[in-house]
């Protein structure tokens, strides 16, 4: 059964919320050795056509993309469709795609206690473990949402920590609340195509993300032709597409196989 999208919190007081934390506990990034654009592929909450068709995709080109799976949603349908189940989560780590966290619930950490962030977080942890996947080393916030509290307790926890607003990642950007740009709407092509371009100049390291990947997407997804040109003319640019723990490592000065602790 198909669910009514839950809206995070898009008043003053919310904007305001997020605006504030971008001040607190920074995690600078230092990617000064670039000597090429970089760019993530990443997908949210994982539905089916993302695990399948989008994989497809990254697949032609040779490249792994970062999934931000919410194991509480597995076996659901909603507006971005059916969600991916375990046997597909576990493909995708197979196959060398990242693995990464975005709750158990798809919890909105910007409203959310701190206690109930720390719970759904192990809670999804768990399941992942279960089904013989490694901890995840990086972390979306759902619905872009996120508080100084939130910030605190992902700090130590993971490399990197994305949210939704716009940019991308130069010397000093904070990787606990680390820019991305949408595929997503009518002019989802045309604005990750516009970041592209500026990435490129910069030798910066872009984030991209969807949701749903399909010939009639939802709002928040795009049709499998939009993410295939998408890749194609970063290849074309010169970009080095890697998944999210890979960009974090590299923006932080760290070896592939450096601790979490080292990233403190």
């Amino acid at each position: 059964m198909s669910e009514t999208p839950y809206s995070a919190d898009r008043s003053f007081y919310g904007k305001l919320r997020r605006r504030l934390a971008r001040l607190i506990l920074p995690k600078p990034a230092r990617p000064e050795g670039l000597t090429r654009p970089m760019l993530t592929l990443s997908f949210d909450d994982a539905p089916v056509s993302a695990a399948q068709e989008g994989a497809a995709i990254l697949a032609k080109y040779g490249a792994r993309g970062t999934y931000f799976i919410s194991t509480g949603l597995m076996g659901r349908e909603s507006h971005l469709g059916a969600y991916a189940g375990m046997d597909d989560v576990k493909a995708l780590a197979d196959a060398g795609h990242e693995i990464a966290c975005h709750t158990f619930s798809h919890l909105d950490c910007g409203r959310a206690k701190g206690v109930d962030i720390i719970n759904d977080i192990n809670q999804n942890q768990s399941v992942l473990k279960a089904i013989g996947i490694a901890p995840s080393r990086t972390f979306a916030y759902p619905y872009g949402d996120v508080s100084p509290q939130a910030k605190a307790i992902l700090n130590d926890r993971y490399l990197a920590s994305r949210a939704l607003h716009h940019g991308m990642i130069t010397t000093g950007t904070d990787l606990n609340q680390a820019p991305a740009v949408g595929i997503e709407g009518a002019d989802g092509e045309h604005t990750a195509s516009h970041w592209l371009a500026r990435a490129a100049e910069s030798n910066a390291w872009l984030v991209l993300y969807t949701h749903d990947v399909r010939d009639t997407p939802s709002d928040w997804g795009c049709r499998p032709q939009v993410l295939d040109r998408l890749i194609g003319q970063a290849i074309d640019m010169g970009f080095e597409i890697v998944t999210f723990e890979h960009g974090a490592r590299r923006a932080l000065g760290l070896p592939a196989n450096a601790s979490q602790a080292e990233a403190a």
